[in-house]
């Protein structure tokens, strides 16, 4: 194959892995890691830096117009990167040191995870009281709607960093962005708002992926031949699914998509066990 042929198989395929990202709330990268392992038989480290560097780019994209609308709680959002930060470089650097079937193992658990976590069903339901730390760290907000702003109180902000660290982790380990988990740490354990969850979410996903990539670019595992491709592809599918996501049923393609996303995640579990990475 090509450099060409290559390039233009992987702009194909990370615009794909953006359009079904941004139309199910998984990202990007469950797709990219395993085309890349999987199909191109890259090395998995170098297929988890160019993940990193799309969910960079596909980030900071998409969060501003969430910060703008006034969705997004910032302020939660900057004390819970402190907690996905500093797992994120921890990820990153037990990344290094650990067998490459042990990741893509833990990649297909993952993957299973965040399709289940697709699929269940969401709350929008607001608290009206908060826990003492949520008033301390004065973390409680408000969000628009259609019937003017709908305030909102936290609670179990302890167990929400706690599990924030492990997400961080997992990041810089799987280079999927976790935000399964960091959508579970606010919406089951802190009770915020699915609607806010998940654009605060997709706030951090971005600060969180580049304290990881500074660990793989040092290590020289971001390669700008497949990075570059990767970051355009994504960008423009996610660019096409924010247009698509109000004219089709998102359920019924989520159903599909997680689906996909299980078979694949198998996939990677057996050639996990079978040393095949």
């Amino acid at each position: 194959m090509t450099i060409f042929t290559f390039t233009l198989i992987l702009l194909l395929g990370a615009y794909l892995a953006g359009l079904a990202g941004s139309l199910t709330g998984l990202g990007g990268g469950v797709v990219i890691i395993p085309l890349l392992t999987l199909f191109f038989h890259v090395d998995i480290r170098y297929a988890i830096g160019a993940a990193l560097v799309a969910s960079i780019a596909t980030s900071s994209g998409s969060a501003s117009a969430y910060v703008k609308e006034g969705i997004t709680n910032v302020r939660l959002g900057m004390f819970l990167e402190i907690a996905t930060t500093a797992g994120a470089v921890m990820g990153a650097i037990l990344a290094i040191y650990t067998p490459v079937n042990i990741v893509a193992i833990l990649f297909g658990v993952m993957l299973i995870f965040s399709a289940a976590m697709t699929l269940r069903k969401k709350s929008e339901a607001a608290l009206t009281v908060g826990s003492k730390l949520s008033y301390t760290l004065k973390l409680n907000s408000s969000y628009p709607s259609k019937n003017g702003p709908i305030a909102y109180k936290l609670n179990n902000v302890g167990a929400g960093f706690s599990i924030m660290t492990i997400a961080g982790i997992l990041s810089g380990l799987l280079g999927i962005g976790s935000g399964a988990l960091k959508v579970l740490a606010m919406d089951t354990a802190m009770k915020v708002p699915f609607r806010v969850s998940t654009t605060t979410s997709n706030f951090m996903v971005g600060v969180t992926a580049a304290a990881s990539a500074v660990v793989y670019l040092q290590r020289g595992y971001i390669d700008p031949g497949i990075a570059f491709p990767v970051i355009i592809g994504v960008l423009a599918g996610a660019f096409t699914g924010s247009k698509l996501l109000m004219k089709i049923n998102v359920n019924s393609l989520k159903l599909i998509f997680s689906i996909a996303i299980t078979l694949i995640a198998l996939n990677m579990i057996y050639n996990g066990f079978n040393h095949k990475f």
